[in-house]
């Protein structure tokens, strides 16, 4: 059944930095007093690049969760689990892997970037050709119907809607589908019936998108259907049978704007990076250290902020008051260079205060971070045997 529900996920890469908060956290913090939300460790995920050399994973699930919940996510507002911890994941995998298209996996923009991009490492297996396949199964066994991605991530979502619009049209097909959903358009009454064929011929025959969300509406509308006349209703309406797998939309963020200590993109890869339980005196020591623009040589040289990486922490630290008075103290040497950095250093501390505070208190006690994920296992693990009972009785494959 469709659900207005949001899934993520991180793969375990350890303890998190500003880039990631800025990144993903703050967004997941917002979205889960909007929406139903599950946020998962992708460990299986690891595993297609560093299948050779998995000894910290565990480690850094754990590192990377205590992030999580320094950082606002709240297992009392959204799920959180493990990937492996639902096993159900591998199976839907599995049989999802029956129907898709070689051709489908090879031509993901990322299959070739990734495969450039970690050239020292033979990317030549299943595993990583496959990763798109399993993260289609990871969103799809929730029927969640909002990704939140980022631009460069978007063909995998898209990919999703592939295999979900691929699998009803395989399986979706009941023997007496248009009968029974005939006698389902019945049960709407005239008037909104009348309205729902309208929609469906404007969809189809016209392409009109419009037409098919208004549709959704008028669905969602009816209280007295059953989930199966509804499934049937949604899978007419589109032209396939009875809709079995939701179709996911990407919700789309924005990229972080978070930069490093260097100007570049913060990245562990980068050695440029601020964790989000970093000491407050190693924070200070590393924006100290930061370069500035080279015609500083001197404290009395003039600089312009615009060839300063420190300029743009500014961006994200300072107000506008904060920033007229460095732009000004840095054109006429007003201001030396350690001046200029000592806002920024009070602003990431600020917002790295309560992270540390709330962090204290798990890395106090590490299993609280496991009973959490062990207990959203469980609830996660709930919702896919739901899916799979629908995907084991449509390929035939049924539990007795």
């Amino acid at each position: 059944m469709y659900c207005e529900r949001v899934l993520s996920g991180m793969r375990p890469t350890g303890a998190l930095h500003l880039g990631h908060y800025h990144g993903v956290l703050a967004n997941w913090t917002r979205l889960q007093h909007e929406y139903p939300c599950l946020f998962f460790v992708a460990d299986w995920h690891a595993l297609t690049t560093q299948y050779d050399d998995p000894r910290h994973i565990q480690k850094n699930i754990i590192d990377m969760v205590v992030d999580w919940l320094a950082a606002g996510v709240d297992p009392a507002q959204a799920i959180l689990f493990v990937q492996s911890h639902v096993p159900e994941h591998a199976e839907f995998h599995l049989l999802l892997s029956m129907m898709t298209p070689l051709a489908w996996l090879e031509r993901v923009p990322t299959y070739k970037d990734q495969q450039e991009k970690l050239s020292g490492k033979d990317l030549t297996t299943y595993g990583f050709l496959g990763y798109p396949l399993l993260q289609a199964a990871d969103i799809l066994i929730y029927r969640a119907s909002k990704v939140p991605v980022g631009e460069d991530q978007i063909p995998h979502v898209e990919f999703s809607r592939e295999i979900a619009r691929r699998f009803n049209y395989l399986f979706g097909r009941e023997p007496d589908f248009e009968e029974k959903t005939r006698e389902a358009i019945r049960k709407m009454g005239s008037k909104k019936a009348r309205h729902y064929e309208e929609l469906r011929v404007r969809y189809q025959q016209e392409g009109e998108r419009e037409a098919i969300d208004q549709a959704h509406a008028l669905l969602d509308d009816v209280q007295h259907l059953s989930v199966a006349d509804r499934e049937r209703l949604f899978g007419y309406l589109e032209g396939s049978g009875k809709m079995i797998l939701a179709e996911p939309d990407a919700l789309l963020t924005e990229a972080s704007k978070m930069p490093g200590l260097d100007g570049q993109k913060m990245s562990k890869s980068y050695a440029n990076t601020i964790a989000l339980r970093e000491a407050p005196d190693s924070v200070a020591k590393k924006i100290r250290a930061m370069p500035t623009d080279p015609a500083r040589v001197r404290r009395s040289d003039p600089g312009d902020p615009q060839k300063c990486p420190v300029w743009q922490l500014h961006q994200i630290y300072s107000d506008d008051a904060c920033r007229a008075w460095v732009k000004q103290g840095c054109h006429d040497a007003g201001i030396g260079c350690l001046e200029c950095k000592q806002p920024v250093i009070d602003g990431i501390l600020q917002e790295l205060a309560p992270m540390r505070e709330r962090a204290q208190y798990y890395e106090a006690d590490v299993n609280l971070v496991r009973n959490i994920l062990a207990e959203g296992s469980e609830k996660a693990r709930d919702m896919a045997r739901e899916t799979m009972r629908d995907v084991r009785e449509a390929m035939g494959v049924a539990l007795d």
